[in-house]
């Protein structure tokens, strides 16, 4: 019998199938020099990145889920987690290691392998918020002993990814406060960091020329078709162009120099172009089936670690997909912020497979503990029994 993790995994491998055609065919060539042949596409790598992905959507299954909760000391890979993303963050601003890509260092070179610190921040830290929420549930309605921790902890990393990316700080941020509410929280406490949250970011959207433009430029890109309104123009050409069956595959317009960023953040654009509305709604599709499996599992969850992690991951996958959606059809500013599982990109791919690989793992966790067994169960832990995502506070 097919369970909701079997329909994350085909949903995950449709995706990331998807993702390859499409990068591959909006990244077509016409320099008969490097003609585009099927052996270059199998051998290539976004086809590696696709397998590899795969391999860690098998990894993360295959992980204890609530052994990331229970480990002890040096075992538990919370405060490994915290370090990582501290100094991941900070190495983007060591000369050398950084790398500036459109004008935005957001990214750490390793030889020749790179990687965004955000996109480490945007998986681990649920996982970190998960779990203080999870041991401290005895005090997260106190301001000062439940709340400020985690949220000076958001805002530090936040912070620093804003510096750069302040759309998936953004993402990160609300992500977190949503899983703090579940967890228990105070509503209240949550409002009383709302309106400084709101001037932060028109501060820092007011502070940066770039930002500023890219909202000029969402109210009225006609304004200035070849300079501020150029991107989300020619993103709205390919999706207006795809009418209702497509141009078909491989025959979009845009890609060839009219639309910047075609393989990351505009490939939906692309996806609307070549496949029309119809490939546009199976693509949303995809994504509302793996939000429903994921959302079955989490509900399912026998513990509250598991649930306030699962809706950690659903909601950053749901929200990201949604802004990326918006912004390429142009109802929503340009953020910068990629179509997960299908935008090109290898730190998204492989981390996103991993995080939803966890969510099997929940699955997995879940049908053993109800499978019918001739000896005696083993008694379930406190936490297990709650009906919401609150849990037992820390047995030390």
């Amino acid at each position: 019998m097919l369970r909701a993790s079997h329909g994350l995994a085909l949903m995950v491998l449709a995706l990331l199938v998807i993702g390859v055609v499409m990068v591959n065919s909006a990244g077509l060539s016409v320099d008969p020099d490097h003609p585009v042949t099927i052996q270059r596409i199998v051998l290539g790598s976004n086809v590696a990145l696709a397998a590899l992905a795969m391999g860690m959507l098998l990894l993360g299954s295959c992980i204890p889920i609530d052994r990331l909760y229970t480990a002890r000391g040096g075992l538990s890979p919370v405060p490994w987690l915290v370090v990582a993303m501290i100094v991941a963050l900070l190495a983007v601003h060591v000369p050398g290691l950084g790398r500036e890509v459109n004008g935005a260092r957001r990214w750490i070179m390793l030889g020749p392998m790179s990687f965004q610190p955000s996109e480490l921040v945007k998986w681990a830290l649920p996982v970190v918020i998960a779990w203080y929420c999870c041991r401290r549930t005895g005090v997260l309605r106190s301001f000062r002993a439940g709340f400020v921790p985690p949220i000076a902890l958001a805002c530090l990393l936040c912070g620093l990814i804003a510096m750069e990316d302040l759309g998936t700080a953004a993402l990160i941020f609300v992500v977190c406060l949503v899983m703090l509410v579940a967890a228990g929280c105070r509503l209240s406490h949550v409002a009383l960091l709302t309106a400084p949250a709101l001037l932060a970011f028109a501060g820092l959207v007011a502070s940066s020329d770039y930002r500023t433009k890219r909202v000029l430029a969402y109210l009225n890109p006609f304004d200035d078709p070849q300079g501020i309104g150029y991107h989300i123009i020619q993103s709205m050409t390919a999706v207006a162009g795809g009418g209702l069956a497509g141009r078909g595959l491989g025959n979009s317009i845009q890609k060839f120099a009219y639309l910047p960023e075609d393989t990351t953040d505009f490939i939906f654009a692309i996806v609307c172009e070549e496949l029309g509305l119809v490939g546009a709604l199976m693509v949303i599709s995809i994504y509302a089936a793996l939000l429903l499996c994921g959302l079955s599992i989490v509900k399912q969850a026998r513990s509250g670690f598991a649930r306030l992690l699962g809706l950690g991951i659903l909601m950053t996958i749901g929200l990201q997909a949604a802004i990326n959606i918006a912004v390429v059809t142009g109802l929503a500013p340009t953020k910068g912020i990629a179509l997960p599982l299908l935008s090109k990109g290898g730190t998204g791919w492989l981390l996103t497979a991993f995080a939803v690989g966890l969510l099997i793992s929940m699955d997995r966790t879940t049908n053993r503990l109800e499978a019918p067994s001739d000896s005696t169960p083993e008694p379930v832990d406190a936490m297990d029994d709650l009906p919401d995502f609150q849990a037992t506070p820390s047995l030390t």
